[in-house]
């Protein structure tokens, strides 16, 4: 068995599928079938999507979005199994979206009740928390910790070097377990 390590994983886009959330928020409004795939190594908001960013955005800021977010294949899973065998903290730059702060909770005890309420950090700016393994999908958050880094697999960071990526929760098990 690994020796015990602090984890700190991030909610979007690592374990909750909110880029595929949105892409559906744009759906319902604007009457398409867009899937995040089609979107792969691009910014969501670019091919013909950009002049309705904010009509969807707003749609953010509004309760129920957080909420309802899809779970990422295999992460209740491989998130408890972690928990039992490390110290597990989730992290959300959450503050930026009121109604997430409540939501994000809520999602987190409906999908991963195993996880302590003392186990969520919902912050403003990452480079507060500290631990050996930082999971994450964007550079901002990985560039300033100071752990091991697991750049987890989204539409917006195709093109990110110079860290270890990660493309599923399988795959992460492989790594810390």
């Amino acid at each position: 068995m690994p020796e015990s390590k602090r984890l700190i994983i991030d909610m979007d886009d690592v374990m909750a599928d909110t880029s595929q959330s949105i892409l559906n928020l744009y759906n319902s409004e604007f009457n398409t079938s867009y899937h995040k795939e089609q979107f792969w190594g691009n910014n969501l908001w670019d091919d013909g999507l950009k002049e309705n960013y904010l009509t969807v955005r707003h749609k953010l800021y509004e309760p129920g979005f957080f909420r309802n977010v899809t779970v990422m294949p295999d992460a209740i899973e491989v998130v408890k199994r972690l928990h039992e065998q490390h110290e597990v903290f989730i992290v959300s730059a959450a503050t930026e979206f009121p109604n997430s702060l409540k939501e994000k909770h809520e999602w987190l005890e409906e999908h991963f009740p195993f996880i302590h309420w003392k186990n969520l950090v919902l912050c403003g700016d990452k480079s507060i928390v500290k631990g050996d393994v930082m999971i994450d999908d964007h550079e901002k958050n990985l560039k300033v910790f100071e752990g091991q880094t697991l750049l987890f697999d989204a539409i917006h960071n195709q093109s990110l070097e110079g860290y270890q990526r990660v493309k599923s929760w399988k795959e992460i098990a492989r790594e810390l377990l």
